[in-house]
């Protein structure tokens, strides 16, 4: 391992450790960091003297290699991060990273699903087959409480009060907070619990309330497939989808029925209440295309 190889994994520990970032946001950071070295052992570059100018022209070889403004707008917050640390640790003088000009990025809404489209996705899965009935709990519940698909996946047992009617979830950062769940969800998780979770198990046990085939707790990519599969049975245009579409409905649908911004901001798990004012672009676009539609003189 190289000196630079050191330093990015010693900065990766300290951002678990000091952030409770998740494997995925560390495994992300890891990829886009291996990039930037690979790149300054090929022009004679270090960590510990490399200037503004070579970060630059770093950022100039992205673009003539074709990555996406959004790819090198990540890559950049993993730099920033990396060099504001190396200042603090005094391995550098300075923080180069810091007049680096961030790429300006298209202002993206969340793509959203109308009342009857996110009815239809939950009513696709067949209750009357373990692993469907499995998945229509996890709808569901994605619907009923606008979970992150990595804080679905992850529930246990314990995370669960159905007498309650609420979810314990540990978000970004390892933060906690208890979101309600509402009698449908309650339902269908019961249902699950009584009728297919077992049949999943087998001779295997399991905290994970939505076990795998194999008792495994089920992988975000599993479960995206999942909820292409059954976008499709549907009729939903999968181009309309992503991993967080229902944590995108609920937040919209709730603000739709008048909503308090901040109780949303809340039961999503935002720290910054501007994350969750998208949402509300989202509802006025909405209301904007029913009129468009509906009224006479639109």
């Amino acid at each position: 391992m190289s000196p630079d190889q050191g330093m990015v994994e010693q900065f990766l520990d300290a951002m678990w450790l000091e952030r409770g970032l998740s494997e995925n946001t560390l495994a992300s950071y890891r990829n886009d960091l291996s990039k930037l070295l690979q790149w300054m052992t090929e022009n004679n570059y270090r960590l510990d003297f490399i200037s503004l100018s070579g970060l630059q022209d770093y950022q100039s070889w992205l673009m003539d290699q074709g990555y996406k403004q959004t790819s090198r707008a990540r890559m950049l917050s993993a730099i920033r991060r990396l060099f504001q640390y190396l200042h603090r640790e005094k391995v550098r003088a300075d923080d180069p990273s810091a007049l680096l000009v961030s790429p300006k990025l298209p202002k993206r809404l969340p793509k959203d699903l109308s009342e009857e489209q996110v009815e239809a996705l939950l009513n696709a899965p067949d209750p009357n087959d373990a692993m469907e009935l499995r998945d229509k709990a996890m709808l569901e519940l994605l619907y009923a409480t606008g979970l992150r698909v990595t804080e679905l996946v992850s529930l246990t047992m314990e995370n669960v009060s159905l007498r309650q009617g609420v979810v314990r979830v540990t978000g970004k950062g390892g933060k906690e907070r208890l979101v309600p769940m509402g009698e449908n969800a309650v339902d269908w998780i019961e249902t699950f619990i009584q009728q297919g979770r077992s049949e999943l198990l087998g001779e295997t046990t399991s905290d994970v309330v939505f076990p795998s085939k194999r008792a495994r707790q089920m992988t975000r990519q599993t479960f995206w497939y999942r909820i292409k599969h059954y976008a499709v049975l549907a009729g939903i245009d999968t181009e309309m989808l992503s991993p967080h579409v229902l944590r995108h409905a609920f937040a919209t649908h709730l603000l739709n029925y008048g909503a308090d911004l901040r109780v949303v901001q809340m039961l999503l798990g935002h720290s910054d209440l501007s994350t969750t004012q998208i949402y509300t672009h989202v509802a006025t676009e909405r209301l904007k295309q029913l009129h468009s539609e509906h009224h006479p003189r639109a």
